[in-house]
């Protein structure tokens, strides 16, 4: 039997993944699987640019709204999920197409990346020593007990030193040593990178946070909050609906809340291009080349 090969569609936040992704879905006559982190969460959609179900085309949609925004998102469990998903479509011969923008999730469906286990009493202990001597003093901390760790995470992160601290704590070794260099784990597999001039991205990033509030965005954040949104330590994070519940806080005005979601959305798409472009797999397209679909048909054939 045939392993099909599992076909990545990366790239910026608003670079046109989505069309792209549908478009193969329909020619291959499969299933598609999410790769952004904040999709995972039920009712955050307008804010992600979740395509609503009616422009799904009629295609099956895996891993959307998975978690309430009371949750954590775990990538290990993302990694679990999303290996399942692929495993199955791959045993009825069907391509998996995978879609998004979130690197990390990506590399870990992809590559041969362990997780360390999680212990709530020393996160709980971590995450209230950060509440009190700041973020600070914990990355001062991490930087004696693993300095290659500590030089990749800013000081600005409390989440990320205080992950790395907690792993420290339960295995007794550098965080740097539990994840170690990435092997591949899902072959074959095509990984198609989309890009876009950084003025037309920027462009495109403006356009699509003014429709995000002409769709509602302020009221969707509204009504997550009364459902525990200020709760979840991930989704009560994620552009966008920061702004909107520092607007709501009345901390800002709601203009600068907008203003303040484009300008890092648009920093979040440097990072995104940063990341991706390390990875040497990557087969780099323009968005809007002609012929963009039949010429990843044909690289996909190839494969298969």
């Amino acid at each position: 039997m045939t392993v099909q090969p599992v076909v990545v569609i990366l790239g910026p936040t608003a670079v046109g993944k989505s069309e792209l992704s549908l478009n193969l879905a329909e020619q291959f006559q499969t299933e598609i699987i999410n790769a952004d982190s904040m999709q995972l969460y039920q009712g955050m959609d307008i804010g992600t640019a979740k395509l609503p179900p009616i422009e799904r085309r009629g295609i099956k949609h895996h891993l959307l709204d998975v978690y309430p925004v009371t949750q954590t998102v775990n990538v290990a469990s993302y990694q679990e999920q999303a290996r399942a998903v692929v495993s199955s479509l791959r045993a009825e011969q069907k391509v998996p197409i995978v879609v998004g923008g979130s690197g990390l999730y990506i590399t870990a469906l992809l590559e041969n990346l362990k997780f360390p286990a999680t212990d709530e009493f020393i996160r709980a202990a971590l995450e209230q020593r950060l509440e009190i001597e700041g973020a600070e003093v914990l990355h001062a901390e991490l930087r004696v007990l693993d300095h290659i760790t500590a030089e990749k995470i800013p000081v600005s992160n409390g989440r990320r030193i205080v992950r790395a601290l907690e792993v420290i704590e339960i295995t007794k070794e550098p965080y740097s040593a539990t994840l170690p260099n990435a092997l591949p784990a899902l072959t074959p597999d095509l990984r198609i990178g989309l890009t876009r001039s950084r003025a037309d991205l920027d462009e495109r990033v403006t356009f699509r946070v003014e429709q995000m509030w002409q769709q509602g965005f302020v009221s969707e954040v509204e009504s997550l909050i009364r459902i525990g949104l200020k709760d979840g330590v991930t989704a009560s994070r994620a552009l966008g609906y920061a702004q909107i519940i520092d607007y709501l806080d009345g901390e800002i005005s709601e203009d600068e809340a907008k203003s303040e979601t484009i300008r890092l959305t648009k920093r979040f798409v440097r990072k995104q291009e940063s990341w991706f472009r390390r990875d040497p797999a990557v087969i780099w397209v323009e968005a809007d080349s002609p012929n963009l679909v039949e010429t990843v048909l044909n690289m996909v054939n190839e494969l298969r």
